[in-house]
């Protein structure tokens, strides 16, 4: 007498949806053929993506590759449900570390992790990551959905994007930053995607809940308000790049604020001098400042503080730059300039930040 054999498990009985997955390639193939660009004009799908740099207009370039994700900003999506803007994000946090380099971006992947994949919170996603790529003016040429149960609990997810760009060979930055150079800052569209942690402790504080008013925007909840996406930069500074010269260098502001981030792109003996008055601080910061109990020096490493990119101009070509970037589109505003530096704090701070 045979003992009758007992059904196999399967992926699926695992808590991986091949064919969930597949649908959601299919739904979203309309989104990633909207980034095409020249250099990029195939499907997803295959292993790899293909990007043609001569077709792209490049002679003799340098590649620039960037990585990074979004942090804890993340988990203010997965709580409200408000999945489709993270992606800006994503692309933001890279394409803006490519073009400070004076590069192109023009190609971006992304990686998408989660506990169950739900197709509908994995095609707003990758609609966001569209977005932020034509933003960007570059393809999305491929990603990977990796469902992986026990490891990321149902609901959550991760995402980190990757981005190359290229430069004609000899036109990289940072160039010769020389003390006298005047800093023009670029504003920020709110906290952009760095200190998510230490905002989500003060909302925490605060008792106030995802959905209650923003009190520095109550035309808006206040999940709506914090996941305002981080601006991209891409375009307005590769016009002024291109309509003349006088940038030797440019930040992104991003983790570690003013103190940690502008010293990247100082050569030895060059420190700055940054005018906090002059900075134009978003009502957001004030807010986060006074519930936090959180002190300027903090802020100012923490947070862009209303300042998401910084140009570094020769001082002689200053007004030119500045005017460059208002017609690109921007509202550039002088916060400061580079001096000799002989020791202590590179960046050293005067007046105070304008916290509403």
């Amino acid at each position: 007498m045979s003992e009758k054999k007992r059904d196999g498990l399967t992926y699926a009985q695992a808590g991986v949806d091949i064919d969930a997955g597949n649908a959601m390639v299919d739904r979203i193939k309309p989104l990633v053929r909207a980034t095409r660009r020249p250099g990029a004009d195939a499907e997803i799908g295959g292993f790899g993506g293909l990007f043609d740099l001569k077709a792209a207009g490049f002679k003799d370039p340098i590649l620039v590759a960037a990585n990074d994700g979004v942090g804890t900003k993340v988990k203010i999506a997965i709580d409200t449900g408000i999945h489709d803007t993270i992606g800006i994000d994503l692309v933001a946090m890279c394409v803006n570390d490519i073009v400070v380099q004076g590069a192109e971006p023009l190609l971006f992947l992304d990686y998408f992790a989660t506990g169950k994949l739900e197709p509908e919170v994995g095609v707003a996603i990758v609609k966001g990551i569209a977005d932020g790529c034509r933003l960007a003016g570059c393809a999305l040429i491929g990603g990977e959905t990796a469902e992986m149960p026990g490891l990321y609990a149902r609901g959550d997810y991760d995402l980190a994007g990757f981005a190359v760009g290229a430069a004609e060979r000899g036109t990289l930055l940072p160039k010769a930053v020389a003390a006298g150079d005047v800093l023009i800052g670029l504003p920020s569209s709110g906290v952009h995607s760095n200190g998510f942690s230490l905002v989500r402790r003060i909302v925490e504080v605060s008792g106030l809940a995802w959905d209650a008013p923003a009190p520095f925007a109550p035309e808006r909840s206040l999940a709506q308000a914090l996941l305002e996406p981080t601006r991209i930069y891409v375009k307005s500074l590769l016009a002024a790049l291109r309509s003349g010269g006088g940038i030797n260098a440019l930040c992104h502001i991003t983790g570690g604020g003013f103190p940690d981030n502008i010293p990247r792109v100082l050569p030895e003996g060059i420190g700055v001098r940054l005018d906090l008055d002059a900075i134009p601080v978003p009502p957001v910061f004030g807010w986060l400042a006074a519930t936090g109990g959180v002190a300027e020096a903090e802020m100012l490493r923490t947070f862009n503080c209303g300042i998401g990119m910084i140009a570094v101009a020769a001082a002689d070509q200053a007004d030119a730059v500045a005017a460059r970037l208002r017609e690109a589109g921007e509202n550039p505003v002088r916060i400061g300039e580079t001096i000799a530096h002989e020791g202590g704090e590179r960046v050293a701070t005067a007046g105070r930040l304008a916290l509403p």
